[in-house]
């Protein structure tokens, strides 16, 4: 197929799908179908029954173009108004999606087929389709990860950790709270003392920064609650053993720390002539190794993703194809 493609209305298709992680199902036969219609290698890695991967290539050995075609709920039809285009996953990420589509599109009807597609599932609950991946015989050089990051190169992104902080106490009856121990007290003089650590920095990154997210405590308002537990994420700039280093003695002797999953920072191939700038959250980057040297880069703002009036601003969708052309042009002959 030569006529060429709107990317603004391709984004709006893609966003008439519904596709929350563990239901990206419908997305992904309809990414495959528009790909095999224009004589893309496809292959559909499964990753659970009714949902996987795409993979499509041409002749491979050069750049691959890669984001995620799951969203967070709940779904949030597509509309157009002033110039910007609304809905869920208008910025992440299926309109970066469409623009990689067009963009890698537009790079073969000019000749250049060392480009490839990568579109995974998954990515906003674990990550299960980056993970599994991985594990496709890749023969890129290069990764171009899709994610909202104001059509600026990301020059790093800061890791991630979470910790489950939990305290004890000793239940008792309300009326009679002389008898027990309440186990939320001690947690609320941690968390006024959460903000006062001293946490590591980085000069291309910044600051870590920690969120508290989530909090339990007690069962009952007239019993002395025997446990209190918070939930936090850490932002990371570095190695994460500096972050335990200051939470060790932060806790002892007051409470217990469980430590779950983990991103590493990382920083960034750029490219001469774009504009750079670090980044505060995660992608599927680190689960992407055997993909070829990182580069983070897409239209739209992470500010208003996740949001109800998530959207994304139709002119720079329609300047991030010939970004990705620069992009990948640059990366495969400069």
């Amino acid at each position: 197929m030569n006529t060429p493609v709107d990317v603004v209305a391709l984004a709006a298709e893609l966003l008439a799908i519904p596709s929350t992680t563990r239901d990206e199902g419908a997305a992904v036969d309809s990414v495959a179908r528009w790909l095999v219609a224009r004589d893309w290698n496809v292959t559909v890695q499964e990753v659970t029954p009714g949902r996987g991967n795409i993979w499509a290539s041409r002749k491979g050995g050069g750049v691959t173009l890669s984001t995620h075609l799951d969203t967070v709920p709940p779904y949030v039809p597509p509309r157009r108004a002033e110039g910007r285009l609304y809905g869920r996953g208008a910025c992440d990420a299926k309109g970066i999606a469409a623009a990689m589509m067009v963009a890698a599109d537009r790079l073969v009807h000019a000749g250049e087929e060392r480009v490839d597609l990568l579109f995974v599932v998954g990515e906003e609950r674990g990550s299960d389709g980056a993970r599994l991946a991985n594990q496709l015989p890749a023969t890129s050089k290069w990764l171009i990860n899709g994610e909202p990051t104001e059509s600026v190169l990301a020059s790093g992104c800061k890791g991630a950790q979470r910790v489950i902080v939990r305290t004890k106490g000793r239940e008792a009856h309300s009326a009679y709270a002389h008898l027990g121990e309440s186990a939320i007290t001690p947690m609320l003089q941690l968390l006024q003392e959460l903000q006062q650590l001293k946490l590591p920095e980085d000069p291309i990154l910044g600051p870590s920064t920690v969120n508290v997210g989530l909090i339990r405590g007690g069962t009952e308002a007239n019993i002395v609650p025997g446990t209190c537990e918070a939930e936090m994420m850490f932002r990371l700039v570095g190695d994460v053993a500096e972050i335990k280093k200051v939470l060790k003695p932060w806790a002892q002797g007051r409470a217990e720390l469980e430590y779950g999953s983990h991103i590493p920072a990382q920083h960034f191939h750029t490219v001469p002539g774009f504009k750079t700038a670090p980044m505060a959250y995660t992608s599927d980057i680190p689960l992407l190794g055997n993909w070829g040297t990182p580069l983070l880069f897409g239209p739209g703002s992470i500010h208003v993703a996740h949001t109800p009036d998530e959207y994304i601003e139709e002119t720079e969708l329609r300047a991030s194809v010939d970004s990705y052309v620069t992009l990948v042009k640059h990366l495969l002959h400069g």
